[in-house]
């Protein structure tokens, strides 16, 4: 299937153009990025106007990472908190506080992860419960669910452990007694399902990373895992969720608002999701504005010189300028222009309200 797919995308992106000298020059989509001839104001920020808070990242190693190259990093951008989702569990817990709090006690935040491994042997449920308040005791501001569970976390029987299956809600219940989120990452781009053809936008996303293409079967219809997230949030009304990625419904707004309506125990944030905020301003601006209370600023991966691509669709009214990375998204996205309010609601005042134990000295007051 990957030499399918890897063949597919040789054949359809490669196209042969008359050269100057007579001879044929080739070029492909991916590398075929025109200049426009537009001339409108750009503004490029390489800093976030206001601190922010990124509430949706991976550092690995940081049990035993040298913190100064990332503060560097992070000073750069204006971001003073660092919220780092792959904490684990334990004694892995224990080392990264250690190691925050030896170099830079203000600057991170570390959420606990949920060893899925057993669910349906003997105390698997009061024993996973308990881990979760040992993390808290030892550090942990929060959990992160990566997207295994709904994909292809299995039970004791060999059965697909679905999002909202019901020995998991101990875990939820403990996040509310325990006052903190629980974040979230289910399923992936609908797109993703969809069929690989003409008309499928992601199209050049997935014949160059063929592992990302989804299917009924593998392991289950889209719509599926999103009921079972969403009925997972309605029966936790007391634990507040943080949906990665705006819940996969950055493309349908109104839906997602409906959502937000229904469900005032849910926020989200829009790490990865970006690009299709900036191609729908009017709609974007009206949906910020709306839920200012509810939106975190997350951008998931740690390329620090792709974040200036979010303040520019957050700060700025700029046109017509092109994401990051073409193969994620081909099309010219457009600033949202925020005002101050909202931006600093965006960029620290919701995580702050959401995420326990953040230093708030950094931020204005």
């Amino acid at each position: 299937m990957k030499k399918l797919f890897s063949a597919l995308a040789c054949a359809s992106l490669c196209i042969n153009l008359p050269a100057q000298d007579g001879g044929n020059q080739k070029i492909d989509f991916e590398k075929y990025d025109p200049v426009s001839t537009l001339v409108v104001p750009e503004h490029k920020p390489l800093a976030s106007k206001f601190p922010f808070i990124d509430v949706h990242n991976h550092q690995w190693d940081m049990p035993t990472k040298n913190l100064s190259d990332l503060i560097r990093d992070m000073d750069a951008l204006n971001m003073k908190v660092m919220v780092n989702l792959s904490g684990r569990s334990g004694e892995d817990i224990k080392k990264s506080v250690k190691n925050i709090n030896g170099s830079f006690p203000k600057r991170f935040i570390v959420f606990a992860n949920v060893e899925f491994k057993g669910v349906g042997t003997a105390g698997w449920t009061e024993n996973a419960v308990r881990q979760l308040a040992e993390d808290v005791k030892n550090g942990a501001n929060g959990l992160k669910v990566f997207k295994n569970l709904g994909f292809n976390v299995m039970d004791n029987n060999g059965k697909r452990v679905t999002v909202d299956d019901a020995r998991l809600d101990a875990i939820w219940k403990k996040c509310g007694e325990l006052k903190i989120p629980a974040l979230i990452h289910t399923a992936d781009p609908k797109s993703f399902w969809d069929t690989l053809d003409e008309h499928n936008e992601r199209w050049l996303e997935i014949v160059t990373h063929p592992n990302r293409k989804r299917g009924p079967e593998n392991p289950v219809p889209f719509e599926l895992l999103i009921e079972e997230q969403h009925r997972m949030f309605r029966n936790n009304p007391n634990t507040t969720f943080i949906a990665a990625h705006f819940g996969w419904y950055p493309n349908d707004l109104a839906r997602l608002g409906r959502l937000l309506d229904s469900l005032p125990n849910v926020v989200v944030e829009f790490g990865a999701v970006i690009a299709e905020l900036g191609r729908q301003p009017i709609m974007a601006s009206q949906f910020f504005t709306k839920y200012q209370d509810r939106i975190l600023f997350g951008k998931d991966s740690w390329v620090p010189d792709e974040y200036k691509t979010y303040f520019r669709v957050l700060e700025t009214s700029d046109e017509y300028f092109p994401y990051h990375k073409k193969y994620h998204a081909f099309w010219r996205m457009y600033g949202l222009g925020l005002n101050d309010e909202i931006l600093k609601k965006v960029y620290y005042k919701n995580a702050l309200r959401i995420i326990p134990n953040i230093d708030k000295t950094q931020f204005p007051q």
